[in-house]
């Protein structure tokens, strides 16, 4: 069965550090994120070169303007004409950050600060797990957008550490069974992303 790759994710202005997890899968499934990483030129032919090391050569020269193709067709035309002075894959994807995502100490910032709040939740005595839990990957999920690591045993380990009392038999069956998330994207009609949720399933009880 043919498989026909979808058009590049398009950044318009909103939800840059979606776009950029999109982009960067969207790049590497064809084979381009290298170029972007590394700004690498093809190393040049060697005397009489076989053809099939001609046809590999300029596979490999093509992959920059492929992929400064996917980046530039990636975004809205008023943010194009912010990048279209770049000059390498490379430099437009760093300018692009700069410009949406802020720099390494702003994100750093961020991160600490998402962290504390993460560190400081606790559940309120009107909400259910469910709810709580939501709470909680909306945190997870702004440290993950901002390219940091963040394990799924710390989420429930904080899910199981900071139920209330009246929650007690219910932490047990988490620790006994296990649990795990469920992941749900909700789309507009247009087909956009409306919102991510996930919600925490344990065996043989529903919250």
């Amino acid at each position: 069965m043919s498989f026909t790759p979808p058009p590049p994710p398009v950044f318009t202005s909103e939800n840059y550090h979606i776009w950029v997890i999109k982009m960067k899968t969207y790049l590497q499934a064809h084979d381009l994120w290298n170029v972007v990483e590394n700004d690498t030129e093809p190393p040049p032919l060697r005397a009489n070169p076989t053809i099939a090391k001609t046809r590999q050569h300029s596979e490999d020269c093509a992959k920059k303007h492929k992929a400064m193709a996917c980046l530039q067709n990636g975004v809205s035309d008023v943010i194009f004409t912010r990048i279209m002075a770049c000059d390498s894959p490379k430099q437009t994807w760093e300018k692009l950050n700069e410009g949406f995502m802020g720099s390494d100490k702003t994100r750093q910032q961020q991160v600490i600060n998402l962290r504390r709040d993460f560190k400081n939740l606790k559940m309120r005595e009107s909400n259910t797990i469910k709810q709580y839990s939501d709470r909680i990957m909306a945190t997870v999920n702004s440290i993950r957008l901002l390219g940091e690591d963040f394990s799924e045993s710390r989420v429930v380990e904080k899910v199981i550490t900071t139920l209330p009392e009246k929650f007690e038999s219910k932490i047990s069956l988490l620790k006994v069974i296990g649990v795990k998330w469920v992941f749900r994207a909700k789309y507009n009609a247009d087909g956009s992303l409306n919102k991510h949720t996930a919600r925490l399933v344990v065996k043989g009880y529903n919250q």
